[in-house]
């Protein structure tokens, strides 16, 4: 009978301890400026949000968790971050590539060109 009290009383407090991880800032929507100290994130609503970024910061980008880079102008991100005061710092940073445009493509070699016709 002892034990199963102990059991229960494990599973309680586990239990517990796992609902209670979410402590932090989540922050959702398009990066619209980034550097080396912040990134500005336009969000669903239309609010634009700066958030800290620091050397602790980790960045995972969908489809490649292991990669180094950043997330950059137009790319999708979930951001984890801490609140402190009125300033959010940036624990991780999910993000996948948004919609971009591709470059214009270069004119072929004997193609002609506006300038060149006739």
């Amino acid at each position: 009978m002892f034990h199963r009290i102990v059991l229960a009383a494990a599973f309680t407090f586990t239990t517990t301890f796992a609902l209670a991880h979410g402590t932090g800032q989540h922050v959702l929507g398009t990066v619209t400026a980034i550097d080396s100290s912040h990134v500005e994130v336009k969000t669903p609503k239309g609010a634009i949000v700066s958030v800290n970024l620091t050397r602790d910061t980790r960045f995972k980008e969908k489809g490649n968790p292991k990669s180094k880079e950043q997330p950059v102008v137009g790319d999708r991100v979930v951001i984890e971050a801490t609140k402190d005061n009125k300033t959010l710092t940036a624990t991780e940073v999910h993000f996948s590539a948004g919609k971009r445009q591709a470059a214009p493509a270069a004119p072929t070699a004997g193609a002609p060109t506006a300038s060149s016709a006739p």
